[in-house]
């Protein structure tokens, strides 16, 4: 195959599979489920209408992601495989987006090596096994992307300008900081010297998008109480995307070598914007509100998979007219080498010691230390989420905390009775089960209800069983006598 004979088929298939393969391979994390998981794994176990009124308190900014996930868990049951399927198949379709890109803009090694790059990046091969929206985010920048390329070319017409918004609209819904995507779009639109005709639909279809977000943006903000844990930006905080914004500034200058097009389009013109302006967005809003997080961005990581195939085509493009053969073999070599290279950080990302805590793995622990008449307490109380993932393990435990439900208050972690009510109904059990969080990510109480709770077993139980399995602390407390 010469670098320049097209072969789109192949090109999109072969990433999508490479990608869906690395998904695939070590999925259940040796059956752990880690906080963040948790979460979309106990709403999604609830009904439709008990996800509605949580959306009204809580998480209204993942509504759409529990709602499709609350149809998955009904359809198969609620399981690892069931709970990461989605990102692990939206990631091989931004994988396929990213090879037909590269295979438009600078010719089919650069979208073979771009799309199987994506798969190899690290922060990608995390969210990629994620129980959580930001892949499928990145599936519909990939979408969107592509439409937009399509458009610019001339080939598209009234209906893929709908289908550009539609695509932005829904990854606008699943995040709305997805929407940081459209000014780098707007990016792409002046540095290709679009015309003003495709500048006004463009402006149509993008503005019709934030119409439909806009209404889950400002709701959400009277939850920003979500995220007030964020650290304020820093400026160690940008040295991992300033080293990605270097090595997509250096494809960029290689992909100046591939040949020139009319209409201006390239790989550095579409996949430079995608990368930075994204970043420098999120930065921007930081300095307001602090969100720096690089998972409400990894639909950048599209632009710099872009970046690497298009350096990639100009390598093999080079090596194939001094020695044509050589050419062949020059991406499965660097795939090879890169996968060697990446393989302790590919290992690292599916053992269950890539998450902050494991549920599933306390939730064992109480299952083996339980007995019949005892009580359970949390500490915090959004440790709750080990027994609301895990019932089965909780059976014949009093919550003794529990005032109402999750799902009856329509939360996250339920309501808890008030102090004096908890301690005294700690006093009436000679024996109680704590989970809680592992020494090296626990936190100081920050309630009343936990100072009670942590007092009530300094002075009047004793510890019997105490054990630490994948960064949650199960400690069996015993009446002194």
């Amino acid at each position: 195959m010469r670098p320049s004979s097209p072969r789109p088929l192949l090109v999109r298939s072969i990433p999508a599979l490479w990608t869906l393969a690395l998904g695939l391979w070590g999925l259940s994390r040796q059956n752990s489920v880690w906080r963040d998981e948790a979460a979309t794994w106990q709403v999604a176990r609830r009904s439709t209408a008990e996800i509605v009124q949580l959306l009204g308190n809580v998480d209204v900014v993942h509504g759409l992601y529990y709602l499709l996930m609350h149809g998955l868990f009904e359809l198969f049951g609620p399981d690892t495989t069931v709970l990461r399927l989605p990102s692990v198949a939206a990631t091989a379709v931004a994988a396929a987006c990213v090879a037909a890109l590269g295979h438009r803009l600078a010719g089919p090694w650069a979208g073979l090596g771009g799309g199987l790059a994506l798969g190899l990046l690290p922060a990608a091969q995390f969210y990629l096994q994620e129980g959580r929206p930001y892949a499928l985010v990145a599936a519909g920048a990939g979408v969107s992307t592509l439409l937009l390329v399509a458009l610019l070319e001339g080939r598209g017409r009234a209906v893929h300008w709908v289908a550009y918004g539609g695509a932005v609209a829904v990854s606008g819904l699943l995040n709305w900081l997805s929407l940081l995507i459209l000014p780098a779009h707007l990016a792409t639109l002046l540095w290709c010297r679009a015309g003003r005709g495709t500048g006004r639909r463009w402006t149509a279809a993008a503005g019709a998008a934030v119409a439909c977000v806009l209404p889950l943006v400002l709701f959400s903000r009277s939850q920003s109480a979500q995220v007030s844990w964020i650290p304020p930006l820093t400026w160690h905080m940008l040295i991992g995307p300033a080293v990605l914004l270097a090595v997509g500034g250096a494809g960029a200058l290689l992909d100046r070598r591939s040949p020139h097009r009319p209409d201006g389009l390239s790989a550095a013109a579409v996949g430079l914007p995608l990368l930075v302006v994204p970043h420098l967005g999120l930065a921007g809003l930081s300095l307001i509100q602090p969100l720096f997080l690089d998972r409400y961005v990894l639909f950048s990581l599209l632009g710099l998979a872009l970046l690497i195939g298009a350096a990639i085509g100009v390598a093999v493009r080079t090596v194939s007219r001094r020695l044509p053969r050589a050419g062949w073999w020059l991406l499965p070599a660097i795939v090879a080498v890169a996968a060697v290279a990446l393989l302790p950080q590919a290992l690292a990302k599916r053992s269950p010691a890539s998450r902050v805590d494991d549920v599933l793995a306390a939730a064992d622990d109480v299952r083996r230390l339980k007995r019949p008449g005892d009580a359970v307490l949390f500490f915090p109380s959004a440790r709750r989420d080990t027994r609301l993932v895990s019932p089965d393990a909780f059976s014949g435990l009093e919550d003794i905390a529990l005032a109402r439900t999750p799902e009856r208050s329509g939360t996250l972690k339920g309501v808890e009775a008030e102090p004096a009510r908890i301690r005294a109904a700690m006093l009436t059990h000679r024996r109680i089960l704590l989970v809680t969080d592992a020494p090296a990510v626990s936190r100081p109480p920050a309630t009343e209800r936990d100072r009670t709770k942590r007092s009530v077993l300094r002075n009047h139980f004793r510890i019997v069983t105490d054990g630490q399995t994948r960064g949650r602390r199960v400690t069996l407390y015993e009446r002194r006598v």
